[in-house]
């Protein structure tokens, strides 16, 4: 089980030794950050989401047994009228903690709170076209491709495509009943 809990300062470092190439932060932060990732970006990055009624959240993920943080996610976009948002910057921290599930599970836990807490309608999300094991995932949890955004980002010489993604609220309660 992932535990979600606030990602703070303290959380700056382990963050940054994470993101250890320019494609990686264009892939987890697109292009509101630049390499290296550093504290002034997570500062300004932070401070987004203080206040009343913010409209971004950012977490840290915990593993429940070995109370290891694990990776990071955020909810964006918070739309309190619409009740929607947009999750992103989901990673999996430690490359050796890839492609064993961990990404699910944080996922699972991103939505009890848009859907539980925040009590969103829709929750949508965009991943790369090149990221398999990412949109095997998201289908997995029950998140639906609405469609191709093409070339959306570029990265060295090449573009790439993203698939816009959503889950609606009745969804996410026929996959978690």
């Amino acid at each position: 089980m992932i535990d979600l809990q606030p990602f703070t300062k303290s959380d700056f470092q382990r963050l940054i030794s994470w993101i250890d190439s320019p494609e990686l932060l264009l892939q987890w932060g697109g292009p509101t950050f630049f390499y290296p990732l550093d504290e002034s970006q997570l500062e300004q990055y932070l401070g987004e989401s203080e206040g009343i009624n913010p409209k971004k959240m950012i977490f840290k993920a915990i593993n429940n047994e070995t109370r290891n943080v694990v990776g990071h996610i955020e909810i964006d976009n918070i739309d309190r009228k619409s009740n929607s948002a947009r999750i992103c910057r989901v990673l999996v921290g430690p490359p050796n903690l890839r492609n064993r599930g961990i990404g699910s599970l944080i996922m699972k836990a991103i939505l009890k709170i848009c859907f539980g807490q925040l009590k969103l309608h829709r929750v949508e999300l965009q991943v790369w076209s090149v990221n398999k094991s990412a949109i095997a995932c998201y289908e997995k949890i029950g998140f639906v491709k609405e469609g191709l955004l093409r070339d959306v980002r570029k990265m060295g010489n090449r573009y790439y495509n993203v698939y816009q993604m959503s889950m609606l609220e009745e969804e996410w309660k026929s996959h978690n009943l």
